[in-house]
């Protein structure tokens, strides 16, 4: 079964939105603030942000470890907060790890109300090409696909545009954020998109240099 996108939150997505990754709010003693963390959450929602995507910063790549154990309370909470908002908002969750982490992350996100998952391909880093796509397909049954190509420095992995033309092929992949900081890797991934014919995948930067 194919996850599809709620028609209105495409039509967000479509436009073009600000979608900041949400950092995590720490309080003085290096603990989660929920406290902080609904303030910085409201500020992103009354500063007119589109979407916010959770469990994805670079502050929050610890909180699936399980001394920390903060990626479900984290997604919980910061749905209820955007679900009172006086406007849609894009949600999007974070979904990482091997094949069956990423799996039970994506069911996990839906069942909290979020539209998307953006896929950190990282854990994946020996998998082969036809592999990844497995990978993709499997979690874009549970829950639409954000694709993410995450900057090789900080994690990510080198991604042809053989890769991004066949992942464009899935039904439920319905955005893809550009951020490998290089403008050829970025070209790699619209012109794979384009050659799909696929009009309705809303393409993204995190990348500085564009």
């Amino acid at each position: 079964m194919t996850m599809n996108l709620n028609p209105d939150i495409r039509r967000i997505l479509q436009q073009g939105v600000v979608i900041p990754a949400c950092p995590l709010a720490l309080g003085a003693g290096r603990k989660w603030d929920e406290r902080r963390q609904r303030a910085l959450l409201r500020y992103y929602l009354d500063a007119g942000a589109g979407g916010i995507a959770i469990g994805v910063h670079t502050t929050q790549f610890a909180i699936r470890e399980p001394q920390h154990d903060l990626y479900r309370p984290l997604l919980r909470f910061a749905a209820a907060e955007m679900a009172k908002c006086d406007r849609p908002v894009v949600r999007v969750a974070g979904v990482c790890g091997g094949t069956e982490q990423a799996l039970l992350e994506a069911g996990f996100a839906r069942e909290c109300g979020y539209h998307a998952g953006l896929l950190n391909l990282s854990a994946l880093a020996a998998a082969s090409e036809d592999e990844l796509i497995d990978h993709c397909r499997r979690v874009a049954e549970v829950l639409p696909v954000f694709g993410f190509y995450l900057n090789p420095a900080i994690g990510g992995r080198l991604l042809p545009y053989s890769f991004w033309r066949r992942f464009a092929e899935i039904d439920a992949v319905v955005a893809i954020k550009v951020a490998p900081f290089n403008r050829y890797q970025t070209l790699d991934v619209v012109r794979a998109v384009v050659e799909a014919g696929r009009d309705d995948i809303a393409l993204y930067t995190g990348n500085d240099d564009n």
